[in-house]
């Protein structure tokens, strides 16, 4: 009667391997979190070829209003934008996503590109502050 013995230790051997398997690949936890501090990057703009359409909030984006899209702020977080050329400051609601591959920090609306005067130039450098 081997067998059943063989069978018993090959199930003994799998049920103790099984919780190392989860090692291998841990969860992935997303945080709910905001980073503190400033942040300094890129920032470009979106307006008129977009107004109207559904942002990845499922907001429908309009280009008048001080919002702004960024790679993984949570959405409806309040970001201070300051133009790092001019010192002019404009605060955003984050209602939309860019792609992770961007090279740029954040994707402001034209409402807030305005403000910030940098509708000239399409893209400068901004620090980024969360406020809340």
């Amino acid at each position: 009667m081997p067998y059943p013995r063989f069978a018993f230790v090959l199930c003994l051997l799998i049920s103790l391997s099984l919780p190392a398997c989860n090692l291998l690949n841990p969860p992935v936890v997303v945080k709910d979190e905001v980073p503190a501090g400033t942040l300094t990057g890129i920032a470009s703009y979106y307006g008129e070829e977009f107004h109207g359409r559904k942002t990845a909030s499922g907001e429908v984006f309009d280009k008048d209003k001080l919002t702004a899209a960024h790679k993984t702020l949570p959405f409806q977080t309040q970001v201070e934008v300051t133009n790092l050329k001019n010192g002019k400051k404009v605060s955003v609601r984050i209602n939309d996503r860019m792609p992770k591959t961007s090279k740029r920090e954040i994707d402001l609306s034209e409402e807030a590109a305005r403000r910030l005067g940098m509708l000239q130039d399409g893209v400068v450098r901004v620090s980024l502050r969360v406020l809340k």
